[in-house]
């Protein structure tokens, strides 16, 4: 459920609006407020998805009615109503953080179109903030391997730029943390980072999670709906798993990437995007390039820089310091004690054969701080980390 606010202080206007929108969706709750003061009264104790605010009103006006919100909540998205006399203030209410202005009389079609998108975005923003806070930390390989310190030097000169990156290795490495920590270190670290897992959607659904869709475009688009890219407008995308992407969806991002202009699934109209984009795969693209699978003009456009990560088994050197910022980490989210590992443990760890590379590891570490003693001995792994 949506909530709405409406604040207009012409009672005719905004039982218009209010009509509108309860009548275009039962997902949308519509409040209102008689003019700006009650508005703003209503923004600081209330949570709402999208607010309506007249520019000109007594006692508080538009503009400070938002400037007022952005302060507190600066997610919530406005979209505000100007007179004729007021166009010049309402595109400077852009500036101010608004999402969008509507003329009086209010056009059915503009509102309704205005209202989605602007919802949409709002979605899109929250859902930002929600990843922001998972991956809220410092990213860094553990690692002091000659091939990880290889990596971190790449990251280092890399990060700065607005180049594309390829990331390869097999499943389980750590391909999303080398992007995450791109992203971190570059200029675009207080934008965006949106992940999309190629392999995880269906084929049919690729275009239109990756660049949005109108109202129609399919059976089950029942509204306009804006994609990754979108999202990702001044950060960054990281296309994880992009060796199982269409070639359809190949065709779009190639398109995309060389225009920075995308188009939503149904809609002949160009959307331009400002957005780095990171890739990765654990395939041989090269191999799949000779089969007919990959498009070689794309596989160009995103190899500017090659990031290769190898397979745990390459870099059995780093397996005590990746045990001991495991068992702190797993310390940390259990809430206790942390336990230590001996070293006939440590070196027997060591001698396995890490087919699930570092993924395997950490929960071969977890079982063995759960299942062993309060020192983790040569006989603990025998016992509960049997290959």
């Amino acid at each position: 459920m949506s909530k709405i606010l409406v604040i207009e202080d012409e009672a005719a206007i905004r039982r218009v609006l209010v009509k509108i929108l309860t009548e275009e969706s039962d997902t949308y709750e519509v409040e209102e407020a008689e003019d700006g003061l009650v508005g703003a009264e209503k923004l600081k104790k209330e949570d709402y998805d999208l607010v309506l605010c007249d520019i000109k009103m007594p006692k508080m006006d538009g503009v400070e009615v938002l400037e007022a919100t952005k302060k507190i909540k600066p997610e919530v998205p406005f979209v505000m109503i100007s007179g004729h006399g007021d166009l010049d203030t309402a595109v400077n209410t852009m500036r101010l953080g608004a999402f969008d202005y509507i003329s009086k009389p209010p056009d059915l079609n503009r509102l309704l179109n205005t209202v989605r998108n602007a919802l949409d975005r709002k979605e899109l923003v929250v859902e930002n903030k929600r990843l922001k806070k998972k991956v809220g930390k410092n990213y860094e390989m553990i690692g002091q391997s000659e091939a990880i310190s290889h990596i971190k030097e790449m990251i280092e000169k890399v990060a700065a730029t607005d180049a594309r990156v390829l990331i390869t290795g097999p499943n389980g490495t750590g391909k999303e943390l080398v992007a995450h920590w791109i992203h971190q270190k570059s200029e675009r670290a207080k934008g965006p980072m949106i992940e999309v897992n190629c392999a995880a959607i269906p084929s049919e659904l690729i275009e239109s999670e990756l660049f949005g869709h109108v109202k129609g475009a399919f059976t089950s688009a029942n509204k306009d709906r804006a994609g990754k890219f979108e999202a990702a407008n001044g950060g960054t995308i990281f296309l994880d798993e992009i060796g199982d992407m269409s070639l359809s969806a190949q065709a779009k991002v190639l398109r995309a990437l060389q225009e920075s202009r995308v188009q939503r699934v149904g809609s002949d109209k160009d959307i331009k995007v400002n957005v780095r984009v990171i890739a990765a795969t654990n395939k041989d693209l090269k191999k799949e390039i000779a089969e007919g699978k990959f498009r070689e003009d794309l596989y160009h456009r995103l190899a500017v820089i090659l990031v290769k990560v190898p397979a745990l088994n390459d870099r059995r050197d780093d397996i005590p310091l990746l045990i001991a910022y495991f068992t702190e980490k797993i310390s940390e989210e259990q809430g206790t004690v942390a336990k230590t590992f001996s070293p006939k443990a440590i070196k027997l760890l060591q001698e396995y054969d890490w087919t699930g590379n570092i993924r395997e590891l950490r929960n071969v570490v977890e079982r063995l701080i759960i299942l062993g003693g309060k020192e983790v001995t040569e006989e603990d792994v025998k016992l509960f980390a049997s290959k």
